[in-house]
């Protein structure tokens, strides 16, 4: 019996070993485009003079580094044709600008110039109500022994609000993002609510809530659907290609990836009791 024990364990062994393998299927590679990270946020209780925008390349399925895109002329004007110019942080494809002037509901145009191509996009800030205060409930979930975190607001009345939430856990790397729309609770106090079932006392959590535009809602759907489906987080590369609001106008079959945004944040920080 032993000897026939260690030829299982030897077997197991030798195949286990054998799944190990790496295998690379031969994909075909579409030539890069450029990738668009321009969400401008202003925090509450902040001047929101200092922005960042961010611009790659996709790259091929197997490749570990994503590419940086240098030397790219970013700006920002507002209706009053008024200019903030975005500098680059040598060699990391990162703009940034310290004077910009956020306003609610005024309208912006973004421009981007990169290798003969102009990228241009129009949105307008939008603004967001505040956070009122933080709620756990400690029988929560489908058990009702999960610890659920509720962040609450008063929704304006009168109008059409769309919601990003945000919730960023110290227990795990994953961020989760969702959105929402108050048709059913125009006027009303509402709340976000954690999507974690592995809260922990002391787990440390920080929740952000963005007001954003009916067409932000719609993409960010779209993108939220995709990585819920997928098991991955709303920026990940989703399986099929979602189309932002940043136009090519040189050449319009050359669209670029990615969404420019801009949103009125509330930002609170929690601790699990």
């Amino acid at each position: 019996m032993k000897k026939i024990t260690l030829y299982l364990v030897l077997l197991i062994a030798f195949f286990s070993a054998s799944c190990e393998d790496v295998v690379e299927v031969d994909l075909d590679n579409a030539p890069p485009k450029l990738v668009i990270e321009a969400a401008i946020n202003w925090k509450k209780g902040t001047t929101g003079n200092q922005q960042r925008i961010k611009l790659t390349t996709t790259t091929s399925f197997y490749s570990t580094e994503i590419p940086k895109v240098s030397g790219a002329t970013v700006s920002i004007k507002n209706s009053a044709n008024v200019f903030f110019n975005f500098s680059e942080i040598a060699n990391t494809g990162e703009y940034t600008c310290t004077t910009f002037i956020p306003v609610i509901n005024e309208t912006y145009t973004l421009t981007v110039i990169n290798n003969g191509n102009t990228y241009t996009a129009t949105e307008t800030l939008k603004p967001v109500t505040p956070i009122t205060k933080i709620i756990q409930n400690n029988q929560g979930g489908f058990t009702g022994t999960d610890i659920e975190i509720k962040t609450f607001y008063q929704d304006p009345a009168g109008e059409s609000n769309y919601y990003l939430y945000k919730y960023v856990y110290s227990n795990q790397i994953k961020s989760n993002f969702y959105v929402d729309q108050d048709e059913f609770f125009n006027g009303n106090e509402f709340f976000s609510i954690s999507q974690n079932d592995d809260l922990k006392k002391d787990n440390k959590i920080e929740v952000t809530h963005f007001g954003i535009s009916k067409a932000y809602y719609n993409y960010m759907s779209v993108l939220v659907s995709i990585a819920g489906n997928n098991g991955g987080g709303p920026f990940q590369s989703p399986p099929a290609t979602v189309r932002g609001n940043i136009v090519n106008t040189t050449d319009a079959a050359n669209y670029p990836l990615g969404y420019f945004s801009l949103s009125e944040v509330d930002v609170r920080n929690y601790t699990i009791e």
